[in-house]
């Protein structure tokens, strides 16, 4: 998920990379697109702030290096009750209400909630099929106020985090033995 720096002050800030290597979930493909499905779970306390890795693949952006102090501020920050609340609300779900394209580009309709609110987002995708794994990438945005979520800000908002969120994803998975 990138996440941009807003405001007059926004200079001071950092964009953010918020990565997680922790989702589960089930593809169901099915030879009509049209009766294939997801669901997947996104632990938010396996949100993981501004890897160094994860900020270099994103480009000039993500350049400048977060010191681990201001990236332990923001996961802090993230999951404070009036952000993702990652105590009442420990999972991010996404499930499919439908598909359609072709098997290679699919288009998702995606059911996802966040801290109990569900918003359907268009998501379209590439997918790559190489013997019993396949890999799935694309990207969306998402509008944090969509969630019910007030973007974090400081100096009454001086220095804060711009409402939409870019999110990409490359999700791999198996065919099951």
């Amino acid at each position: 998920v990138l996440v941009y720096r807003g405001g007059a002050m926004a200079r001071l800030g950092h964009n953010h990379v918020l990565s997680s290597r922790s989702l589960s979930g089930a593809l169901y493909l099915h030879d009509d697109i049209a009766r294939s499905r997801i669901v997947l779970n996104l632990p938010v306390p396996s949100l993981i702030v501004d890897d160094p890795q994860s900020r270099l693949l994103e480009g000039p952006d993500f350049a400048a290096e977060v010191p681990e102090d201001a990236r332990e501020g923001t996961r802090l920050n993230l999951l404070r009750p009036e952000v993702l609340d990652g105590k009442s609300y420990p999972v991010i779900a996404l499930e499919s209400a439908a598909v359609s394209g072709s098997r290679e580009h699919p288009t998702l309709l995606v059911r996802i909630t966040i801290k109990g609110v569900t918003r359907d987002v268009m998501v379209p995708a590439a997918v790559r099929e190489q013997g019993d794994r396949l890999v799935a990438e694309g990207g969306f945005d998402i509008l944090q106020s969509d969630f019910g979520i007030t973007p974090f800000s400081v100096a009454m908002g001086a220095l804060q985090v711009q409402d939409r969120l870019r999110v990409r994803f490359s999700i791999a998975c198996r065919r099951p033995n």
